[in-house]
């Protein structure tokens, strides 16, 4: 059955309505109007404290985004979800990175298979590993315990565990330094292996089906560096795999009981809590990897249960898209103002454009409003000093997500205060702006001529009414980074049900990938030239000149 049309919905159609009312709204008259508004508009659960004040917005609003959602079926597409219906219709897949962080004792069953058990039992696997390698029990081919632990995958199997290592820095294990590589440019390779010993050093090959071009060329280069040094039975103590190819792996040298597995209903950048964070799981330990998981399940069990109105992954998702489709913002800022989130934005990138960024229905219909905005961002206080000019006196309007955390996990003095200072500083200032008359002021209390004041107030005036929300933990802690993961996530998945998109396949990742194989095999002389563009077939030429 063809899924209504979004322009065609009431619900849609009363918004669009709303949205004309609300279109010069300014958000200084609407904090003014109601003193209350910061209590009415902010949320907390699973450890975290949303802020969405600070959106042009209104009580009127929410209420009609409420609506919006309910007539999209988003609680009934949710519940399909975490039942484990297959709800990735052009792969026939259930989406079930929720039950990765469910615990044993919950229910769930999908083509006969026992979800939380077959979870678990891979989870068992990962501890004790872990626990063998962290202790010291595990040792290299020379009797050595490891030090470094490189982990090579792509995507979702590189943004994510190296994303959390980053993030949970402060549980690091003190012995273990870990390494990340993704890029099939051999720059990336050639730095991570510089200073490694080939005796200490564990490597991670994370590829489901082991077939994975780039990560595939990286774990040969590494095989190849580490043969150079030791003999072929040895590579079973220092190679383990993420994976379910058992022949694929037994060929390249790896002993099947260290191969990690893990699902088709996995996605990939839905996968850290899967076998994909084991190098998290080595990082940190399993207790606080096990920490990690619980933080997401608490945020799963309130999307599951809060009623729109009070959910914080649906308000999020709400309110990003009244900015997205009726604001017209196509982009959005992440800004953590923690340098260990640093990752964060990056991270998000892959979530929501890869889930979101499409341009038809679930039933192959082109979509006849915007999708997924951009999605961009680095940590604060950098972005003050290099983008916010943009944000705040450009063109465009771009929303932002402020994240921090209320307490440190240093003890260096006034650093902290000073951060959250700047972090919601700024938020007013997008918020509050700077009027003309404002300036002109500041500018005669400075004593200025008026002629100097006309020439420079312009250029120092702030339009403000610039969409942000904030997002505060007390700690960044495996818990509460669990829970911001999940939040994310689900506002996602949100917002894909409401523009009616299938977020859980990404086959615009395919053609490049398709044409790069035709494309390499040239360059390397294997096969004639093909019909390519006078573009393609010069930089071809070019390329193959410079070898």
């Amino acid at each position: 059955m063809t899924a209504t049309p979004l322009t065609s919905t009431t619900s849609f159609q009363a918004l669009a309505t709303h949205a004309a009312e609300a279109e010069n709204w300014e958000m200084r008259q609407l904090f003014a109007a109601d003193p209350q508004r910061f209590e009415r508009m902010s949320i907390e659960a699973a450890g975290l404290f949303l802020d969405y004040s600070k959106n042009r917005l209104d009580g009127r609003t929410l209420e009609l985004l409420a609506n919006l959602a309910r007539e999209r079926g988003v609680e009934t597409r949710r519940d399909a979800m975490f039942a484990g219906e297959k709800i990735n219709n052009t792969e026939n897949r259930a989406v079930l990175h929720t039950a990765l962080r469910a615990p044993r004792d919950a229910k769930l069953s999908v083509d006969g298979q026992d979800v939380p058990a077959d979870v678990h039992a891979v989870l068992a696997r990962i501890k004790t590993f872990t626990d063998a390698v962290r202790s010291g029990d595990w040792l290299g081919h020379t009797g050595k315990p490891i030090t470094d632990i490189v982990n090579i995958g792509i995507g979702g199997s590189d943004l994510g565990p190296k994303m959390v290592c980053l993030a949970l820095r402060q549980y690091s294990h003190p012995s273990l330094t870990m390494h990340f590589v993704s890029n099939v440019d051999g720059h990336d390779m050639d730095a991570a292996l510089e200073n490694l010993n080939p005796e200490t050093t564990l490597f991670i090959i994370a590829s489901k089906t082991f077939t994975t071009a780039e990560t595939m060329m990286n774990a040969n280069t590494a095989r190849m560096w580490f043969l150079a040094h030791a003999q072929e039975e040895a590579l079973a103590k220092h190679f383990v795999a993420v994976s379910t190819n058992v022949e694929a792996i037994k060929k390249f040298g790896i002993d099947p009981a260290n191969m990690f597995p893990f699902w088709d209903w996995v996605g990939g950048r839905y996968s850290v809590w899967s076998a994909i964070g084991l190098p998290v799981a080595l990082a940190v330990g399993f207790g606080y990897f096990s920490d990690l998981l619980a933080g997401a399940h608490a945020m799963d069990q309130h999307f599951r249960s809060a009623p729109i109105e009070e959910n914080m992954p649906m308000l999020l998702a709400l309110v990003g898209f009244w900015n997205r489709q009726f604001l017209g913002c196509t982009s959005v800022t992440i800004a953590p103002y923690h340098q260990d989130l640093n990752r964060f934005p990056a991270y998000l990138q892959q979530l929501d454009m890869e889930s979101n960024g499409k341009r038809v229905t679930r039933d192959g219909a082109p979509v006849d409003t915007p999708t997924c905005p951009a999605i961009w961002g680095e940590p604060g206080t950098n972005g003050q000093h290099a983008y916010f000019q943009l944000l705040h006196q450009g063109t465009d309007l771009t929303p932002i997500d402020f994240i921090a955390a209320l307490r440190p996990a240093h003890e260096l003095q006034n650093h902290h205060t000073a951060l959250l200072a700047n972090c919601f500083a700024q938020s007013e200032a997008f918020m509050k702006g700077k009027t003309i008359d404002e300036v002109r002021a500041d500018l005669q209390q400075d004593g200025l001529s008026a002629a100097e004041i006309e020439r420079l107030a312009p250029h120092k005036t702030f339009p403000g009414n610039r969409p942000s929300n904030t997002i505060l933990m007390e700690y960044l802690t495996p818990a509460t980074l669990g829970a911001l993961i999940a939040l994310y996530e689900h506002k996602t998945f949100v917002q894909g049900v409401i523009w009616d998109l299938n977020s859980f396949d990404q086959w615009g990742v395919e053609l490049g990938k398709v044409l790069a194989k035709q494309v390499e095999a040239e360059l390397k002389g294997e096969t004639r030239p093909q019909a390519h563009d006078s573009s393609t077939n010069g930089l071809i030429a070019r390329a193959k000149a410079a070898v």
